[in-house]
């Protein structure tokens, strides 16, 4: 596979095919005993910051993704296309093949301060988990944090994992000069459907120790409620118990996101959901026959339930400013008596 021309098993590399990554230098394969069958690609990029399609949905332009391929081997994940492109294995590969930005700190530094840089925000944790296991190991996101509080430029993370919680002294200085954005996923609180379908993350209500804590620091978290499983995590019941709990944790904020399968995930959760609940697969077939998304009137619905559950625990949204705690602005004095001299005005 194309995969085989960034490494090799001596001691020195070969030079990497830089279309692949934009990566420079060359690869290095790793095997570590404390990842048992995990396999790092490590490789050097001339680039980090990533401009987003402008056909995408996402709400923010840009992202920096140290890591490529995900330990939290999510069956859902939207993710696995991208190690297709790799030529590596979108399945079980994706969970086990991690491709590691060694360098991202640096070249993250250095473009932030490139003149034609324009202080856009950077969201991050939005193709895999920045806090997968593998960060463990690499510790990247603390260069990462810092190159961007320097720059007092905002940014937001989106996790699964705890780990986040190790930079949270980080994250808290980054917070007294930028704008930042914490969300942790927690689609669900079955024990059983985590551990078959979430099997590399930590537990739910571990992710919700996450959202509690940054709260009693001053920076408030919100929610992804994601996914939100068709027939395993949506009825009523399950929705009101989630939403509860993620009330209790303190979170800020809630947005519930249906199961979407988009092609290279829409295989793998499928050879999974007929392996566990094969009498499912024919209500998928025709929830998801137009294609990577559940039908609106369904995906409405879900959003109208678990909207009226936050309103009803008291999560409301995020609102400008809250995240640090800004206080209101005092109201300005009232004019003393006589004329007023003339005060030039300013555009900012």
């Amino acid at each position: 596979m194309r995969w085989d021309n960034l490494a090799d098993d001596g001691d020195h590399g070969r030079a990497a095919d830089a279309a692949l990554f934009g990566a420079d230098a060359v690869t290095t394969r790793v095997d570590t005993p404390g990842f048992r069958g995990i396999t790092f690609h490590e490789v050097r990029a001339r680039s980090v910051l990533n401009r987003v399609p402008g056909a995408s949905r996402m709400p923010f332009e840009w992202t920096v993704n140290p890591y490529r391929g995900c330990s939290h081997a999510c069956v859902y994940c939207f993710a696995r296309a991208s190690h297709g492109y790799l030529d590596l294995d979108t399945g079980i590969g994706f969970d086990t093949q991690i491709v590691v930005k060694v360098n991202a700190p640096e070249v993250l530094r250095r473009q932030l301060g490139s003149r034609r840089w324009q202080g856009e925000h950077v969201a991050m944790g939005t193709n895999v988990d920045c806090y997968q296991r593998a960060e463990g190991r690499y510790r990247l996101m603390p260069g990462i944090i810092s190159a961007l509080t320097d720059h007092a430029n905002p940014f937001s993370i989106l996790t699964k994992g705890t780990l986040i919680l190790r930079d949270l002294p980080l994250l808290v200085r980054a917070a007294g000069v930028t704008d930042v954005g914490v969300s942790v996923s927690v689609g669900f609180l079955d024990t059983e459907l985590w551990r078959t379908v979430e099997p590399g993350t930590p537990a739910p209500e571990r992710r919700l120790e996450v959202v509690r804590a940054f709260g009693e620091h001053g920076i408030g978290c919100g929610v992804l409620m994601a996914p939100v499983i068709p027939f395993l995590s949506d009825d009523p019941g399950r929705l009101r118990e989630t939403v509860r709990a993620i009330a209790a944790a303190g979170a800020v904020s809630v947005t519930p996101l249906v199961l979407h399968l988009r092609p290279g995930a829409r295989e793998w959760f499928m050879a999974w959901l007929g392996h566990h609940h094969p009498h499912l697969v024919p209500r998928y077939e025709r929830l998801y026959a137009e294609g990577a998304y559940a039908p609106r009137w369904y995906q409405r619905r879900i959003t109208r339930q678990v909207h009226e559950l936050a309103e009803e625990y008291g999560i409301g949204p995020a609102r400008s400013g809250r995240a640090r705690r800004i206080p209101p602005a005092a109201p300005a004095p009232a004019p003393g008596p006589g004329p007023a001299e003339p005060v030039q005005l300013s555009l900012m």
